[in-house]
């Protein structure tokens, strides 16, 4: 038995808009069972994971912090995935440019005169550290063919042993008990608060006046119709006179260069010095958080949001009722995998065809 794929005449724009939402209620439902299995409410859970967070000043805000960098980072992807590219190493990305800025901020530590330069100094140090970061993985598709998905996957550990190497050693702290950590940064080097007395900082609006730039870039700049083009249609794209080798360079370098600028605003924000490790693991949630968001700036905000709000839930989850934090990862999982069945199933029509053994996908 086979089963062939075949595309809908019409695609319903009503289906495509609810698709996701009925994707989360499946999620919630099946996450739901697996909490009764465990011996705890189901409804407790759902108001620990989803309505807890959303009833204080301060769980709003860490939704909103944990949203930034995954909203930047996955906004950069969008344009590789778009263009069929595989960046799948922001991870690594955002730890270089968390890396080279924090640099910048440790070797003016303490100086005189740096106010008005350091903390953008800083930012544009972390994203042209991203940017170069990416190059490497894209230099050598392009100039050699290799498979992008393992050179910036490889590249994320370099980067982790690198930070690691840094903060152990040329970058530690000589007044710091021998800990392996920077200097604490000067106030001059570190986002601004956005309301005094909380945890807000700029880099959350940093953030969003990148995905706001990037929704434009795409919708309104024959750059953005390119990286359309060369991903609805590659071989017709080349016929129009688009450049493969130099849409490849131009989008590991948005990427690199959003994952870099992220790492920066989060080390320059919430941690204020260098650290062995400065990523939860951004990098690699950010690529769920883009298909999620459907490859679209818009949607990748609210899926960036409904992850972040997933992730302080499953915190407060495991200090009040005692489900594991790996619950938390494992309905992410479930959804990104839902969502993108509910898309397969919104542009195509399943056919059962007896005597087959695979999967066919008919254009």
């Amino acid at each position: 038995m086979r089963l062939d794929l075949l595309p809908r005449a019409r695609r319903s724009p009503w289906l495509d808009l609810l698709s996701p939402a009925l994707a989360f209620l499946a999620a919630v439902l099946i996450g739901g069972i697996a909490v009764a299995a465990l011996g705890v409410s189901p409804g407790q859970a759902f108001l620990t994971y989803f309505v807890a967070p959303l009833s204080e000043i301060w769980s709003l805000q860490e939704v909103a912090l944990k949203a930034a960098p995954l909203a930047l980072i996955a906004t950069g992807l969008a344009f590789c995935y778009r263009a069929n590219l595989w960046n799948i190493g922001a991870e690594g990305q955002f730890v270089a440019g968390g890396l080279a800025g924090g640099w910048v901020a440790v070797a003016a530590h303490g100086s005189q005169g740096v106010t008005l330069w350091i903390l953008p100094a800083m930012l544009l140090a972390g994203t042209l550290a991203g940017i170069a970061y990416a190059m490497i993985p894209a230099l050598l598709r392009v100039r050699l063919g290799v498979s992008e998905i393992l050179t910036s996957l490889m590249l994320v550990y370099v980067a982790q042993l690198l930070l690691d190497y840094m903060v152990r050693g040329p970058l530690r702290d000589p007044q710091g008990y021998n800990f392996p950590q920077s200097v604490g940064f000067d106030e001059a080097a570190r986002l601004p608060l956005l309301m005094e007395g909380e945890s807000l900082h700029a880099g959350v609006l940093i953030s969003f006046l990148g995905i706001v730039l990037a929704a434009l870039v795409l919708a309104r700049t024959l750059f953005g119709f390119e990286v359309r083009a060369v991903g609805a249609s590659p071989r017709a794209a080349r016929f129009a006179g688009f450049s493969d080798a130099r849409l490849t360079l131009a989008v590991f370098a948005i990427s690199g260069g959003a994952a870099g600028l992220a790492g920066i605003c989060e080390v320059a924000g919430r941690i204020g010095q260098l650290q062995p490790e400065i990523s939860p693991g951004y990098g690699f949630t950010a690529i769920i958080v883009a298909f999620l968001g459907r490859l679209s700036p818009p949607g990748i905000l609210l899926a960036a949001l409904v992850i972040a709000l997933t992730t302080i839930g499953g915190e407060g989850a495991q200090i009040d009722l005692k489900l594991p934090l790996d619950l938390t990862r494992a309905f992410q999982g479930l959804l990104l995998g839902l969502v993108l069945g509910a898309d397969v199933l919104t542009r195509y029509h399943v056919r059962i065809v007896p005597g087959g053994a695979n999967t066919r996908v008919t254009p």
